[in-house]
């Protein structure tokens, strides 16, 4: 749950959260309903609910499920605002599962390392003689999950100035984003 993930200040966090009047925690207006709470902990309260939202989301938790994960990451939660977490989720839990679902298929993993070395084969077991260069690229790829991948492959020499060129274009479009 985000008490794991979000640990710095989560007790100090489900405290403010537990002081505030359940309509406001379900209807988040505070300056309109003259509650004044300083920046950083309107701050902490939004970054901890997203946190717990996503988490859920991504965990395809039910309401209760929710509700008995939070117990279990503080002691400090009254029931006031127990209910009403339970009662957004249960509200708007369908759609954050479905986003966190869209979000999960359009990630990609991001380029970590790439290593190349140049190679030149001589000869082989199904030819005699192949007097041939080529490049091996291994490419290290940590997946959105957290993992890190290894691609490897082979290339001709015009394969790999073609995949260079190609390379620094990409990155000459990326420096004008």
């Amino acid at each position: 749950m985000p008490a794991m993930e979000y640990n710095c200040g989560t007790s100090n966090v489900v405290d403010i959260i537990c002081r505030l009047n359940p309509d406001l925690l379900a209807e988040p207006v505070f300056q309109r309903a003259g509650v004044t709470l300083e920046h950083k902990s309107l701050q902490s309260i939004t970054r901890f609910l997203l946190l717990t939202f996503r988490s859920a989301g991504k965990n395809k938790l039910s309401p209760d499920d929710l509700v008995s994960r939070l117990e279990e990451s503080s002691k400090k939660w009254s029931t006031a605002a127990l209910q009403v977490l339970r009662s957004l989720w249960s509200q708007h839990g369908e759609s954050v599962q479905v986003q966190q679902a869209v979000q999960d298929m359009l990630s990609v993993g991001q380029l970590v390392d790439m290593q190349w070395k140049l190679g030149l084969a001589v000869s082989s077991d199904t030819c005699r003689s192949l007097n041939s260069p080529f490049v091996t690229i291994l490419l290290k790829i940590a997946e959105p999950s957290g993992q890190i991948n290894q691609k490897a492959f082979e290339m001709t020499v015009p394969q790999f100035q073609n995949f260079h060129k190609q390379m620094k274009e990409v990155a000459a479009v990326m420096e004008t984003v």
